[in-house]
This record gives C-alpha cells, sequence and structure tokens, in this order.
C-alpha cells in the first residue's frame, strides 16, 4: 500500500471530475473504491468531503488515502479499459448511437439503462458500456451530463478530456439547450408557463434515484435548508381531451427529478411516474394520477428530445434529435399524436 498523498491539481486537469481524475492517474482504482473512499471520508479535497462527481480546480490539494501498488506494467497493459461487456449489450449500446465525430458520440439512452453506477443502480449502466464505443480511440468516451435510470433520450459523450472540460462547461453556463418530451396526467393550464419552485431532497431512500425530491414554494426556498431554486418551461403540445397531454419541457436549472418533481407539484404528474405520480393511482381527467389505464404503458413517459449546443471544436452550433422508445411511441400511435406536428422548439419565437 501507498502512503498518504496530497497532489494539488494542475491547470490541465481544471473542471475534470474527481473519479475520472483518480483514474487517470492510479488505473488501478475502481468506481467503487473511489466512492468508497468518498463515503467514509479518506478522500478530501482542501480539508472537505467530496462525491466521486466533484469538479477540482487548479490549485486544490486533493488527500488521497493509501491504495493498493499497481500489478507489473505488463499486466497493466494487458488490463481492459473497463468492465467487461457482453456481445448483447455492446450491440445494443452501438445501436443507441445516434451521431458521432472524432469529438463527440451522441446517444439515444434506452430507458431503464442508468447513466452511471450508484445505490441502488445495479452494475450495468452506460458509463460500463464504453468501452464498446471506443470506435478506433484508446480512451472510453466520458459522460458530460446524466439522465435519469428511466428517462431516455439524447446523451452526449466526449472523447477526449479536452471535449469533456468544455461540454461540461456548457451545461453549467447554460449555452445548451435540452427539450424533453413528456406525456402528462391531464391538461396544464395556462397552456405555457414556468414552474420556478425549488427542490429539497425528502430523505427518501439513499442517493441516485432512490431518493425523492420535495417541491418548495418560491417564497420558502431561502427559509428552507438545503432547498435549492429550480426552473423549468413547459408547453403544452397537444391533447387527449383533459385525461392527458403532450408536453415540451425545458429545464432551465438542472436539478434531481426536475422536471418529474416540477409538473407533479404542478398537478400533472408524468404517465408512469410511480414516484411522483402515485405508482397505482388511474388518471380519469384533468390533473393527478400516473396512470392511463387500458394499453397504455406503465413505464416513465419522459424523453430527452433534443439537445442543442455549440460543438467545441468546429464552434458549429448543433442540434441531436432523438426518436421515441418504443413504449412512447406506441401511447402516442394509441392516442393519435404524430411526431411531425408539433414544432422542433414550441418556445421559439417563431414557433
Amino acid at each position: 500500500m501507498s502512503a498518504v498523498q496530497t497532489i494539488i491539481v494542475g491547470d490541465d486537469d481544471a473542471e475534470m471530475r474527481l473519479d475520472r481524475w483518480l483514474k487517470k492517474r492510479f488505473p488501478q482504482l475502481s468506481q467503487v473504491a473511489i466512492e468508497k473512499m468518498c463515503r467514509k471520508g479518506e478522500l478530501r479535497i482542501d480539508g472537505g468531503r467530496v462525491k466521486a462527481a466533484t469538479r477540482i480546480a487548479p490549485g486544490q490539494e486533493v488527500r488521497v488515502p493509501p491504495l493498493p501498488e499497481p500489478g507489473p506494467a505488463a499486466e497493466r497493459s494487458e488490463r481492459p479499459l473497463g468492465p467487461r461487456v457482453t456481445d448483447s449489450d455492446a450491440e445494443m449500446i452501438q445501436a443507441a448511437v445516434l451521431w458521432k465525430d472524432e469529438h463527440i458520440i451522441a446517444l439515444n439512452k434506452p430507458p431503464g439503462l442508468p447513466s452511471q453506477g450508484g445505490s441502488g443502480l445495479g452494475g450495468r449502466h452506460v458509463d460500463g458500456l464504453t468501452t464498446a464505443l471506443l470506435f478506433g480511440f484508446k480512451e472510453r468516451p466520458k459522460l458530460v451530463h446524466r439522465l435519469d435510470k428511466d428517462t431516455s433520450g439524447v446523451l452526449l459523450l466526449a472523447r477526449t478530456d479536452r471535449v469533456a472540460r468544455a461540454l461540461s462547461e456548457a451545461f453549467r453556463s447554460r449555452t445548451t439547450r435540452k427539450i424533453y418530451w413528456a406525456a402528462v396526467a391531464g391538461v396544464p393550464h395556462p397552456r405555457m408557463g414556468t414552474i420556478r419552485y425549488g427542490l429539497v431532497k425528502g430523505g427518501q431512500g439513499r442517493g441516485g434515484d432512490n431518493e425523492k425530491m420535495i417541491a418548495v414554494h418560491p417564497r420558502d426556498i431561502d427559509a428552507t435548508e438545503g432547498a435549492k431554486r429550480a426552473t423549468t418551461d413547459y408547453a403544452v403540445l397537444d391533447a387527449l381531451a383533459t385525461r392527458a397531454s403532450w408536453c415540451a419541457l425545458v429545464p432551465i436549472t438542472g436539478r434531481t427529478h426536475q422536471l418529474r418533481a416540477h409538473m407533479a407539484e404542478l398537478g400533472h404528474p408524468i404517465v408512469g411516474d410511480g414516484k411522483y405520480g402515485g405508482s397505482g393511482q388511474e388518471n380519469l381527467g384533468d390533473g393527478w394520477g400516473a396512470q392511463l389505464g387500458g394499453e397504455i404503458s406503465k413505464k416513465l413517459h419522459l424523453h430527452a428530445r433534443s439537445i442543442t449546443f455549440d460543438h467545441p471544436i468546429t464552434k458549429k452550433r448543433m442540434t441531436i434529435t432523438a426518436p421515441l422508445p418504443d413504449h412512447m411511441g406506441r401511447t402516442w400511435k394509441s392516442v393519435g399524436w404524430h411526431e411531425n406536428d408539433v414544432p422542433d422548439d414550441p418556445f421559439a419565437d417563431d414557433a
């Protein structure tokens, strides 16, 4: 075992995730080991506790606890770049590629597949399948943002550290634009608006997708410990009488479960959302109850339809669009909604 180390973050590593920075320096470390060190408080930045996803900055001091020594160089060179991926999983994740160049890969993430591992999320996730997405590169592509396990749609991966840092900064500075499609219970009124309820962790479950967020009225946010401001734009694109509606959602902020918690607080939970809309409560019209009954799937009806961003290398403004997953496609067909009947961005001035 090595001794305790204190490492100062260099300029070249600015804005990297702590776990990726560690794996780059210590290839013998697994994701599980890094998250365990974080939970136990053994891994610290400037003396403070951290999470695996914490972003590092130049000049920070990272305390690294004693680590197991790596094996012989020859043995390390034969070690796979990541977890072993089955042929069926490799085929699945490669089929999910919407677009790629030498800098970026865009996926249409299937519903039910976590973006990353974590408490209660299992060991099969997008990050663990990236060894099937090398396409001739030596390094695995890196996630630059996440989608909830049950949310489908556009997910970007960077093929180099430089592009990962640039895209991460774009998400933080909100120069990217994400539009989600959802089927929700009832029909929100007005049919276009903005939700500004804050969100605070409800303390149910431990981390990851098991955690539930509680909405906080805007006037109470500052007085509520742990509450964070959150903003969502919504627009009704079509409706099934008063029973359900097809909505476009734009998260102005990026809080955990923001869209799901906000629509539920509005009284129009997303169809299939048992966590925020009641697992068995059927919607009979104009609000509440996350199930439509009949042949409508009970899976979550939330899909990251498109993402617009500035390409970090070419500087071209790009939009990547993902087709609906099978269960949502069947719902759209059942109720008579058609993808081509609505504008790409209903919030645009000329929509």
